[in-house]
């Protein structure tokens, strides 16, 4: 089985083309015109081992909000795509990051549900180079609104915002390996006593 989502969303203001490969091997190709943007999501496909392609065009001479925030929305639409009917996941994955000085702990259930618990240090710088550090949230908000999963993500610590936001891309990389992975032992069976995900 191989496990793909392809997304194109195109709006006045940006043209965003995502493809991804729950099954891969970490290959990314990634350009959004934010560079440390794209730096985040070659973490997230390089620590998720999912292939990733993102092409992304955007109004980049008002800021960097639109194209963050488009990318995002349809990263989440192909990452419920690739995970199709759920049929045999594990569902759940947890992994905590350290770097450095910052540590970050994630949760993920891969529940059909959107829901967004997210906790950073106080006092962060306000940017990254061109990147907004307040839209490290509006990522997350972004993508679990598309892709329907429960996120839960928390810094107890940490000094430097670039450690700080990339620890969290790193430990939801993990969190999301380990949630899409086949279960061995679930076989055919959807991980829910629902009946539905």
């Amino acid at each position: 089985m191989t496990r793909v989502g392809r997304v194109e969303r195109t709006t006045k203001e940006t043209s965003v083309v995502v493809e991804i490969g729950l099954d891969g091997r970490g290959e990314v190709s990634v350009s959004t015109g934010v560079g440390f943007f794209d730096h985040m999501l070659d973490q997230l496909g390089r620590h998720g081992l999912f292939d990733l392609s993102v092409k992304t065009e955007g109004d980049l001479h008002i800021d960097t909000h639109h194209t963050i925030e488009d990318t995002s929305l349809a990263l989440g639409a192909a990452f419920r795509q690739a995970l199709g009917d759920k049929t045999g996941i594990t569902r759940f994955g947890t992994c905590a990051v350290p770097l450095d000085e910052a540590l970050a702990q994630v949760t993920v259930d891969l529940s059909g549900r959107p829901y967004l618990v997210h906790s950073e240090p106080d006092g962060m710088a306000p940017m990254i180079g061109a990147y907004d550090t307040t839209m490290t949230r509006h990522i997350f908000e972004s993508f679990v609104a598309q892709a329907q999963v429960a996120l839960h993500v928390h810094v107890p610590y940490g000094r430097n915002a670039h450690h700080i936001v990339e620890c969290q891309f790193k430990a939801l990389a993990r969190a999301l390996r380990q949630a899409a992975e086949p279960d061995p032992r679930a076989a055919g069976i959807l991980p829910s006593t629902k009946g539905a995900l």
